[in-house]
């Protein structure tokens, strides 16, 4: 029963959350993997990490104490803490860029029914005299439909606190809480500290802006395989470098190159990256219309080497980058030797004599 007796409802409180305990572990693993489930089928949303974890009972009865009792005691209003406390359990989403917050809080508000939502984003700008991490607060539970539906039963009365934040809100705010009496240091350490704060927000906004970027990047790079004047040899090549392209070989234009041959394989950056710089290394005057050129002398025999290596070797690999590796080392054996190791050198090499080179000369 509620009351004005502080450690009275602290010690009930306490006997609560050690009765729920169980209970509550159960129902964060079952929200969280909801949550992740739903960012998931939302698509389109670069997610780091989603978590969830259940408060402990010290941390609610401080949050209590810091923005209920003074109210509640002052106007005399008998209290129960668990009353309170919406968000003994809480579920993290982690994402890379910050136009991304707003398009997880939509996901989730279609998906759950909303109690309450606190945009410390907007909070945190409003001020110039405030520092503290950024992030999007919603408290959050199961809409009625899904209330009623059996599967959930165990878990659907519980309310949950939802925190959207970046990669780099996050990191802030695991340093802004180790900083310690930030309301009562100095003035000079505050200013030290909103500058810190400043340096991350400008992270946040310049790896969206090179995200941006690269994407852009990546529309704009000449599409060789439309273009056969890039075929051309590398000397007549001056006048469209002129006119204002490169004939730079980079992950740009080798995706624009590689996924015109394989169009339903997703090529990964960080191999990209590698990939282009192995290419550079062996021919460092690579360029992208030879890259272009040497693909299409080679591809029609490659592929059929991968048929024949693929009937010999059921659970062999022979992916995009093996078939590239195959065309270069065709194109020319001396400079791209190192593309394939010993063995896939001798078994190519014995089968390009025994089903008569057909290489163009």
């Amino acid at each position: 029963m509620a009351s004005l007796d502080f450690d009275l409802e602290e010690s009930q409180f306490r006997t609560y959350y050690a009765q729920q305990a169980t209970a509550l572990q159960a129902a964060c693993t079952a929200i969280t993997s909801l949550v992740a489930a739903a960012v998931a089928q939302a698509g389109g949303i670069d997610i780091a990490k989603v978590e969830g974890r259940v408060k402990d009972a010290d941390e609610c009865i401080r949050k209590f104490v810091r923005k209920y009792r003074p109210a509640l005691e002052e106007s005399n209003t008998p209290y129960d803490i668990q009353s309170y406390i919406s968000d003994l359990i809480g579920v993290r989403v982690v994402c890379l860029y910050e136009d991304e917050l707003e398009k997880v809080a939509q996901t989730m508000r279609a998906r759950f029914a909303v109690i309450d939502v606190t945009d410390k984003v907007t909070a945190v700008e409003s001020t110039e005299a405030s520092f503290g991490y950024k992030g999007l607060h919603l408290d959050l539970r199961l809409g009625t439909a899904e209330r009623d539906l059996p599967e959930h039963a165990a878990y659907a009365h519980w309310a949950f606190e939802l925190q959207v934040r970046t990669i780099i809100q996050d990191s802030w705010s695991v340093l802004d809480h180790k900083i310690k009496y930030k309301k009562s240091i100095p003035q000079q350490l505050k200013r030290r500290i909103n500058v810190l704060s400043a340096l991350f927000e400008l992270a946040d906004r310049e790896f969206l802006q090179i995200r941006d970027a690269t994407a852009a990047e990546l529309l704009q790079a000449p599409d060789e395989t439309a273009d056969p004047a890039l075929d051309a040899p590398a000397d007549a090549l001056a006048p469209h470098k002129a006119a204002g392209g490169s004939s730079e070989l980079n992950a740009f234009t080798f995706l624009k190159i590689a996924t015109h041959f394989f169009k339903d394989f997703e090529f990964e950056p960080s191999k990209v990256d590698g990939f282009v710089d192995d290419i550079q290394a062996w021919s460092p005057r690579m360029t992208r219309a030879r890259f272009n050129t040497l693909m299409r002398e080679t591809i029609g025999v490659v592929k059929r080497y991968k048929q024949h290596f693929e009937e010999q070797n059921p659970q062999g690999s022979f992916n995009p980058y093996t078939v590239m590796r195959h065309c270069l080392y065709l194109s020319n054996k001396t400079a791209f030797r190192p593309a394939l190791r010993n063995s896939a050198r001798e078994a190519f090499e014995a089968w390009l004599i025994d089903n008569t080179d057909p290489r163009p000369h």
